[in-house]
């Protein structure tokens, strides 16, 4: 019987680690898919002032590009974070 009562605590305080480590590894996925939402906007804000400066097809195909896949990311992102 001594046993089980001491065998209680320690798995107690190892689902709470477990827990803070699932709410941390959430919040990492969150506060990362939100730094690329946040650059994806920047890219295409300079796809769209290069498009209205009249600069090179190619440039701005690499900004969409590059907004296309930053919007890929943080899509992942998210979807990871509400699977955990």
């Amino acid at each position: 019987m001594s046993t089980a009562v001491s065998a209680a605590p320690a798995s107690g305080r190892l689902g709470g680690f477990r827990r803070l480590w699932r709410v941390l590894k959430q919040l990492f996925h969150e506060v990362t898919g939100a730094v690329f939402a946040v650059l994806a906007l920047g890219w295409l804000n300079a796809a769209l002032r290069a498009w209205t400066r009249d600069v090179a097809r190619w440039l701005i195909a690499i900004a969409v590009a590059v907004t296309l896949l930053f919007v890929f990311f943080a899509v992942t992102s998210f979807r990871r974070a509400r699977k955990l």
